[in-house]
């Protein structure tokens, strides 16, 4: 199964990186829409879209307001959004409020249930889609993926930790993609705004046990050749990546 990451900056665009937006492009399904958003036109292989957010932070959802221009390129049957049910109707009524953004394109929103999982027609071949809470201002979920064969993990916008809850969500996931927007220089500013360094993120790739670890949501105004100490999270997690837009991942 192939994973595109479109996106993998975080709070804006950069020269290099647009915010977050990742494609499984065979079963039609997207993990937030960020500024990447534009670029799944080109990748499109499904006539339906399901689109999960993560939360309602303006780098995760801008994209939506995109999907005007996605439609008319490629005609879509449906796009379905999916989220908690308060971030849903943040973006109804914010982001699609008449003075901002006047024209709304074509989606339905279908707030997340009360469950662990959600299963049915955004996957195919027998998927779930887990959720699970993380610890951001505003709230955030985390998500896990399983189809026969293939397991991923998304967890962004989290001050990573050795004891995160989370990691018994993502264990043994064949790849975890996880924010890491600085240096292990910038603890207490990860903690203070909600976001990861790296030495924590790779220990929790080790502690969960999982296959792969990339590392998104990268601070924009980090040196573009070396914006995060890779061969630290490699001495503590060796298989681990930096990850860049327009990266394709087989897993």
């Amino acid at each position: 199964m192939k994973l595109l990451l479109l996106g993998t900056g975080g709070y804006h665009p950069s020269e290099t990186r647009q915010t977050a937006c990742l494609m499984l492009p065979e079963v039609g399904l997207v993990l937030d829409a960020g500024t990447a958003m534009y670029r799944i036109a080109d990748h499109l292989q499904t006539d339906s879209l399901d689109i999960f957010l993560s939360h309602a932070h303006l780098d995760h959802i801008v994209g939506l307001t995109y999907l005007l221009d996605i439609v008319h390129r490629r005609p879509l049957i449906r796009v379905t959004v999916h989220g908690e049910a308060d971030k849903l109707a943040a973006v109804r009524e914010h982001l699609f409020a008449e003075p901002l953004f006047p024209v709304e394109p074509p989606f339905e929103t279908r707030p997340l249930l009360d469950e662990v999982s959600v299963e049915g027609t955004a996957v195919e071949g027998g998927g779930r889609v887990h959720h699970f809470p993380l610890v951001h201002p505003g709230g955030v979920l985390g998500y896990r993926l399983d189809w026969p064969g293939h397991s991923l993990a998304y967890v962004t916008d989290v001050t990573a930790t050795p004891d995160a809850p989370y990691i018994e969500q993502i264990r043994g996931v064949d790849l975890l993609i996880h924010e890491c927007y600085f240096k292990d220089d910038h603890v207490e500013r990860a903690a203070l705004t909600g976001h990861s360094c790296v030495s924590p993120v790779a220990q929790v790739a080790a502690d969960a046990d999982v296959g792969r670890l990339l590392l998104v949501h990268v601070n924009p105004l980090a040196d573009p050749a070396s914006p995060l100490d890779i061969d630290t999270a490699r001495a503590i997690f060796p298989h681990t990546e930096l990850a860049v837009d327009k990266m394709e991942v087989e897993f």
